[in-house]
């Protein structure tokens, strides 16, 4: 009796060993095999979306075989691996271990994002709305409800983000890539402020911000930052207006197009620093750490005017004679291509800036 029971049991053995060798071989076969696709093709996984259900639904378009065995190999050989929503590329000769790896790693496709300096916010969330890939919720909504979303309510918003290319995958909410360009510039102005020169004539990192989108936005060679900074930061010492063209610009909003008038700068917006003295309430574009070194490391010298030449580049001065004769040299004997002033941007209206110099 017992040698009879040990022969059925060596004989069940022998058969589930039979049995665990040929879904072996199956999973192996199932893995080996290539995906049905002719050409490249993104294959999107939502947000909550498993792996077997993934598998299922490539199996009903007929892009691979055998689900289920390839759901078997996943939950016994990568249990506990969560697979990452976002978008995978499928290209021709691929097979279903490589799409598996591709999960196991969570090698979704990435998005770039690249935010220039020098833009207004208008600029930022306009090209914010153009990512297809986002998912937008900041559409209709007004700046300072934009603002209050990421923690900042009845903060400016002018300035607040840092220049640079913000990677994401599909399904990321533009808000989530605002605040990591809002963090970046909250570090970085961070870092420059602890470092700055002694002797400036800020109070606070935010008026160092603002002087240096000034910096910027005058900017037409890099090397020549540190200069301007100069110009602007003496002429804050000793009294002087900062009498800048793109403070005056930005406060004319949709109306400027492209040709500054005395008409305009004697119009008393709030931005315009040739009828107020100081620095303008808010920043008036995005900067980059560059521009925030210049303001707060001006070159030392003793020029207090500039123009420019058309070419990008300046002309540095001491005195107001000088001054007079380069403008005489390069503005009212102007090259056809010249340019004083940046080239119109697309229509925008500044909001109203708050009343104090900082906006927190």
């Amino acid at each position: 009796m017992i040698r009879k029971f040990l022969a059925l049991l060596e004989g069940g053995l022998l058969l589930a060993g039979l049995a665990l060798a040929a879904v072996g071989w199956l999973q192996r076969e199932a893995l080996r095999q290539p995906l049905q696709v002719s050409e490249e093709r993104l294959l999107d996984v939502p947000v909550g979306a498993t792996p077997g259900g993934t598998l299922n639904r490539l199996e009903e378009e007929g892009v691979l075989d055998d689900a289920y065995l390839l759901r078997l190999y996943w939950r016994f050989n990568l249990s506990g691996q969560a697979l990452h929503s976002g978008e995978y590329r499928l290209t021709p000769g691929m097979d279903a271990a490589s799409l598996l790896e591709l999960w196991r790693q969570g090698e979704v496709v990435q998005y770039g994002l690249t935010l220039v300096d020098g833009w207004t916010f208008r600029q930022v969330r306009a090209a914010l709305g153009r990512q297809e890939k986002l998912q937008q919720t900041l559409a209709g909504l007004s700046d300072e409800e934009v603002m209050a979303r990421l923690g900042m309510p009845g903060v400016y918003p002018e300035g607040r983000f840092y220049p640079d290319t913000y990677n994401y995958v599909r399904g990321m909410r533009d808000i989530d890539l605002l605040k990591q360009a809002r963090q970046r510039l909250d570090k970085v102005l961070d870092e420059e402020w602890r470092m700055r020169a002694e002797g400036l004539p800020y109070t606070e990192a935010y008026q160092a911000l603002t002087m240096a989108s000034l910096v910027e936005k005058e900017t037409g060679v890099p090397s020549e930052r540190a200069q301007i900074a100069g110009v602007f930061v003496r002429r804050l010492q000793q009294g002087m207006l900062l009498q800048t063209d793109p403070t005056v610009i930005y406060g004319l909003g949709e109306r400027y197009t492209g040709k500054l008038t005395r008409a305009h700068l004697r119009e008393p917006t709030p931005y315009n620093t040739y009828v107020h003295p100081g620095l303008p309430p808010t920043p008036i574009a995005m900067v980059g750490r560059d521009a925030i070194h210049a303001a707060l490391h001006p070159l030392d010298g003793r020029s207090l005017y500039f123009v420019a030449r058309g070419d990008g580049s300046h002309v540095f001065t001491d005195s107001l004679d000088d001054h007079n004769r380069a403008v005489r040299e390069y503005q009212l004997k102007r090259r056809a291509d010249y340019r004083s002033s940046p080239a119109p941007l697309a229509p925008v209206t500044p909001a109203s800036p708050p009343d104090m110099r900082s906006a927190e």
